[in-house]
């Protein structure tokens, strides 16, 4: 029998590889289920990853794994951008991205707590999602995505207190706050922002069932996941439980009363029995009087706007244990199925090496921070363009280095423009050649999991290289049309050219600073001073060069004999 049961798997992984019906896909991905690849279709890699995995598991796996090995021209026919790798924190590894559902990517992320401003290191998270989003829109996904709102936890029990108001005030106040600085950093909307307080019969109903399974047990009105009933806790963050503190799976703490309440140390809490420091935050449920833990929220949410299993889950480093731990440990429990294929983490940032986060108050709101729409534009291209999972360092020299960055991005872009819109002699030969280059690079660099430093060198090589030749007089229309075509193709991923909305005034003011007004006898100076250059008197050049520089304004000399005048 184990002899017939080698050949059955044998003919079925042949017929797989071989034809894979779509059918046959459909059916088997809809389980939501995954299994490794047998030996026939692995690599030396897979190899490994093979040989370490739990069995027994479903046929769900081997089908996204044949489907990531359809060839790239079958693929592309759909319009897909193929070959894009992610790096996925449960395999720790960077991982062909194909998502269970065709063309469709389900993304959840994790928003903020909706209690004050949302500081610079929470937007760089944002910013993450918002690069994933457009560079799969890019490559043709259409990406589902869902950020959550957290509108109740111990925070903001204790700011409705500290400032008098009620729960629906204050995180009312804040979330639009938060929609602002998103609109402000040109961060694309989410289809939909759930609250916490919105999806409490969903949060009950997962508790429920958990407790039905034998996952979570009530004590004193509240109730506990049981850690021990899931075998693969800690499959995420690769948890050593012999050196794990009592308490660490809470996420900040447990108090003395819930500490003996539990069971076992490691158990989380789904729902906190009411106390008089509550206040009026507490809902009358089925199962008693209180309110959600905090992990249970994302789960609830992700599941009633995405379904049991989804694509990509998004978040700060600082979010993998305990909270996407533990949202791994009550979804599957209830479902029985992946929660999620992709985790993707993005690193802190930190200021002067030191963490950002509101404990230290060393944190830096986006209000705060960017006054102009220079600065806006500037700190969204200081974040979209570093390795998203490495720690970012920020300063206010980083913040300068990326203004001039897009300072020279818009010259370059306004001498384009006003050659594509007055035409000019020459022909800008290699443009097209050079545009196509670019965008090889920069499409290679974002397949390398959303290698942004990268990408944004490829675009740079084409800046000098287009620079050169408007320096030289050798940009023509249909070069400029095409290096501006090319730049706006790119942008679709950074977005760094738009209107901040808010900023209207701030925006006029930063116009008229960079609007210098040559007066007339300067002018004819500098055409005096490049004739003397051209009929060799140098002295006379010089005299001129002094004589402008005592008016305030410096000359500055730029390839192809032209000269400007720059304030100093």
């Amino acid at each position: 029998r184990m002899g017939m049961c080698l050949i059955m798997l044998a003919a079925i992984t042949a017929t797989v590889t071989a034809s894979a019906p779509q059918a046959a896909f459909q059916s088997l991905l809809q389980s939501g289920r995954s299994l490794p690849p047998p030996p026939a279709i692995q690599s030396a890699h897979t190899k490994l990853l093979w040989s370490a995995m739990p069995r027994p598991r479903s046929p769900a796996q081997l089908c996204l794994r044949a489907k990531a090995d359809v060839k790239s021209s079958e693929r592309q026919t759909d319009g897909i951008l193929d070959g894009v790798l992610l790096y996925n924190s449960m395999s720790r590894d960077k991982e062909l991205f194909v998502p269970a559902n065709g063309n469709k990517v389900k993304l959840y992320t994790c928003g903020p707590t909706i209690y004050d401003f949302a500081h610079i290191g929470n937007f760089r998270a944002f910013l993450m999602y918002d690069v994933v989003k457009r560079w799969l829109t890019y490559c043709g996904y259409d990406v589902d995505h869902i950020c959550n709102l957290t509108d109740v936890d111990d925070k903001i029990i204790q700011r409705m207190q500290r400032d008098g108001v009620s729960l629906k005030d204050l995180t009312n106040k804040f979330a639009d706050f938060f929609m602002e600085d998103l609109a402000k950093l040109n961060i694309l909307p989410a289809r939909a922002y759930p609250r916490a307080t919105e999806h409490i019969d969903d949060m009950v109903e997962m508790i429920s069932g958990l407790v039905e399974k034998g996952n979570a047990y009530e004590q004193a009105g509240s109730y506990y996941f049981k850690v021990d009933s899931f075998p693969d806790y800690g499959k995420l963050a690769k948890l050593d439980f012999d050196n794990m503190q009592d308490g660490a799976g809470e996420g900040g703490g447990i108090t003395d009363s819930e500490a003996i309440e539990k069971a076992n140390s490691r158990d989380f809490a789904l729902w906190k029995a009411y106390k008089p420091d509550d206040g009026e935050v507490f809902w009358e449920t089925k199962i008693g009087k209180g309110r959600p833990g905090w992990h249970i929220e994302c789960s609830a949410m992700c599941r009633r706007f995405l379904g049991d299993s989804i694509d990509i889950h998004g978040g700060g480093v600082d979010l993998k244990f305990p909270h996407h731990e533990n949202e791994i440990a009550q979804s599957e429990a209830y479902c029985g199925c992946e929660m999620c294929k992709f985790w993707v983490h993005n690193g802190f940032v930190n200021i002067n090496n030191e963490k950002m986060s509101k404990s230290l108050g060393n944190f830096l709101t986006v209000r705060d921070l960017l006054k102009t729409p220079l600065q806006a534009r500037a700190f969204r291209y200081f974040v979209v363009s570093s390795q998203y999972r490495q720690a970012l360092n920020f300063s206010p020299e980083a913040l300068a280095g990326a203004s001039k960055t897009l300072k020279r991005l818009d010259k370059w872009r306004d001498r384009l423009t006003a050659i594509a819109n007055d035409g000019g002699d020459a022909d800008g030969e290699g443009v097209s050649s050079l545009a196509s280059k670019c965008v090889s690079d920069f499409e290679a660099g974002m397949k390398d999991d959303m290698n942004t430093p990268r990408a944004c060198a490829s675009l740079f090589t084409f800046v000098k290289a287009t620079e050169k030749m408007l320096n030289n007089d050798k940009m023509g229309k249909e070069g400029a049309e095409a290096a501006l075509e090319t730049l706006a193709k790119l942008d679709r991923v950074l977005g760094v050219y738009y209107e901040v909305p808010g900023m209207e005034e701030e925006a006029k003011s930063e116009e008229g600073a960079g609007s210098v007004v040559i007066p007339d006898d300067l002018a004819a100076l500098l055409e005096e001073r490049l004739q003397a250059k051209s009929d060799k008197d140098w002295g006379r050049a010089d005299e001129i060069r002094a004589e402008v520089e005592a008016r305030g304004f410096v000359i500055k000399d730029v390839k192809g004999g032209a000269s400007e005048l720059i304030p100093k």
